[in-house]
């Protein structure tokens, strides 16, 4: 009979590895989620997740792994490779029903997988008191990021967009901010860490019209924006074409 549930995560060599254990069931599945999702909030280079000792109650359980991989790829960009699947998982996966998300013999073989694509990922970031001139210090570091990756014309957006997320923090979370720019090949992310876990929300017409308009604003510039927890608050992002 299969185990509760369990995981536990190695963070080392820039990667996350996920080892879970025991049986995966639609109770189960949003708390595994949400592991994962803290995880990519880490932005590792991958997160492989061991799947060795796991056994699922309902095979629908699976499509939890496909919808992290989308939001790895929207947000940080991070390859996600499920590893030593038992030969009942493995066959489920291999239907592609639940999304489709690579597969590896082992973890061993998804390190070396890993290992062969890396390239330096270029990144700037800071910490920010929860100060009226936090905005203006995140504006500097985009600018200066900007100016040094050749991509003057994102000077503007980037700097409006930093702008509003740490604003954001500042108000609502007023914790220490982690201001991060990376470089990626078509896209410039920008994110803003907090220490609180109450995920932002964009205005909408009716009870919110008073609130989240900046994020409104942050839409209009960024190709996407979202938010992830993480493990001491959140991590608000938005990517900016490059």
């Amino acid at each position: 009979m299969a185990g509760a549930l369990a995981w536990t995560i190695d963070e080392s060599d820039r990667l996350a590895v996920v080892t879970v254990r025991g049986l995966l069931d639609l109770g189960g599945a949003p708390r595994l989620r949400t592991a994962l999702l803290k995880c990519l909030a880490e932005q590792p280079d991958a997160l492989l997740i061991d799947l060795a000792a796991l056994e699922i109650g309902e095979e629908t359980v699976l499509s939890l792994f496909a919808a992290v991989a989308r939001q790895a790829a929207q947000w940080p960009g991070t390859p996600l490779l499920l590893c030593s699947p038992s030969p009942p998982v493995a066959q489920l996966l291999g239907r592609g029903r639940h999304g489709a998300v690579p597969v590896l013999a082992s973890v061993a073989d998804a390190r070396s997988a890993v290992a062969g694509g890396r390239a330096p990922v270029p990144s700037i970031s800071d910490q920010l008191l929860p100060v009226a001139g936090a905005a203006r210090h995140a504006r500097d570091l985009v600018t200066e990021a900007c100016l040094a990756w050749d991509l003057l014309e994102l000077v503007g957006p980037a700097s409006l967009v930093v702008s509003e997320l740490v604003a954001n923090a500042v108000e609502h979370a007023g914790t220490m901010l982690t201001v991060k720019v990376t470089r990626r090949h078509r896209y410039v992310h920008v994110t803003v860490r907090d220490g609180s876990p109450e995920l932002p929300v964009a205005a909408t017409r009716g009870v919110l019209a008073d609130r989240g308009r900046g994020l409104m604003l942050v839409a209009s510039v960024a190709v996407r924006w979202g938010a992830l927890p993480s493990r001491d608050g959140k991590v608000v992002w938005a990517t900016l074409a490059a």
